[in-house]
């Protein structure tokens, strides 16, 4: 199939068309377009939404990690990290790690490993 979607240059404002070509395994008599339509938006606005936060939180793009298998490790951990903010109903995974990272008790405390009771991490911490 033939997939055609206008993409907008941010700097520049333009708007140019964009032709994207892909396959499903789906019949003729399974789905019809707009049902394919539908699947593609879903799973572009998940991989969009999973990506941007890896990138700009994460900053995955810019890792010097390039040897042997360790980017994929990496990539782990920043997944597993983000998981367990959003598991935690966090919605600004950012501030929540910078947050995290000024007191030694706020990962293990998403994690319910411990939490000391005088220093209560989710009083402290944004994006709740």
């Amino acid at each position: 199939m033939q997939i055609v979607r206008r993409r907008r240059t941010v700097t520049t404002g333009r708007i140019t068309p964009e032709r994207i070509y892909a396959g499903t395994v789906l019949t003729a008599g399974q789905d019809d377009a707009p049902g394919i339509a539908q699947r593609v938006h879903d799973h572009w606005g998940t991989e969009n939404e999973i990506h941007r936060v890896r990138d700009t939180t994460g900053a995955e793009d810019a890792s010097r990690i390039r040897a042997r298998n360790a980017p994929w490790p990496m990539a782990e951990l920043r997944h597993f990290t983000i998981g367990a903010l959003r598991l935690a109903s966090h919605t600004n995974i950012a501030a929540c790690l910078l947050c995290r990272a000024q007191n030694s008790n706020h990962p293990l405390a998403t994690l319910g490993i411990m939490c000391s009771p005088d220093r209560s991490p989710e009083r402290r911490c944004p994006g709740v």
